[in-house]
């Protein structure tokens, strides 16, 4: 357990550095909303941990994020971002039905989710991933909890820009450090460490740079199909992504 913490330490660091070398023009602007106390732990010792970020942009980049396809793309780039700045130590495994993040090779699982599941609705998409097991995790939480990525259209800032609320939220997640350990050697390790990686993500999010889906359910979708985040849909539509295999080389993320 505890090399993987250090591990984690390792990629919040190098998620720091990263970010302040690439402080360069960007074509958004990405602001940190989370409060300090930003992850609260309930009675039963579940935790709950939401980061939220601003990202301002003109608006045809906020109406190109805004579909279905990239909503897939931007959980890849999740996944993609977890792996680079681990230089390659921790990378995401797809199976059917499932995505394993694992440190250096499969028998290493950190976490193990079920396949994602989209939401969507006028301004607004959310993937979800379902916490099946994994080392990080309690054997008493296995199967419960999940981890998400939310995409919320704001209102156009003063100078008619497009601004989109992007949040990262794990939440019913019973953490093994906790339970092999205790509640506060989890927050001073794990729980740091993924908030300083998350909001590095979340920061980076401003080069607007996409990684392209392995699965692309979405990438085949007609040009003149109607998107169901734009507010001239009506209703709403949840769809779970069918079942995938890895499309690089065995052990790729």
């Amino acid at each position: 357990m505890w090399p993987a913490a250090v591990l984690l330490v390792l990629a919040a660091l190098s998620a720091l550095v990263a970010n302040r070398r690439r402080r360069a023009h960007r074509p958004a602007q990405a602001v940190i909303l989370s409060p300090r106390q930003s992850t609260v732990v309930a009675r039963d010792g579940t935790v709950r941990s939401v980061q939220t970020a601003e990202l301002t942009m003109g608006p045809q980049d906020q109406e190109r994020l805004l579909c279905p396809q990239n909503l897939e793309n931007l959980a890849r780039t999740y996944w993609r971002f977890l792996s680079r700045v681990t230089v390659g130590m921790i990378r995401v495994v797809y199976g059917e039905n499932e995505r394993r993040v694992v440190l250096l090779a499969r028998p290493l699982t950190l976490l193990r989710f079920e396949a994602p599941e989209y939401s969507f609705e006028p301004g607004h998409g959310n993937v979800r991933w379902r916490i099946r097991d994994g080392l990080l995790v309690a054997r008493a939480g296995r199967g419960s909890g999940f981890l998400a990525l939310d995409v919320r259209r704001l209102e156009d800032d003063q100078n008619g820009r497009g601004r989109l609320c992007i949040e990262v939220e794990v939440a019913n997640f019973y953490p093994a450090i906790a339970a092999g350990f205790s509640m506060p050697v989890y927050e001073a390790t794990q729980s740091a460490i993924h908030v300083l990686v998350t909001h590095a993500f979340l920061r980076s999010l401003s080069t607007l740079d996409l990684a392209k889906s392995k699965v692309g359910r979405f990438a085949t979708s007609r040009p003149d199909a109607e998107n169901p985040l734009q507010p001239e849909s009506d209703g709403h539509q949840q769809v779970a992504e069918r079942p995938a295999v890895a499309t690089g080389p065995p052990g790729q993320p």
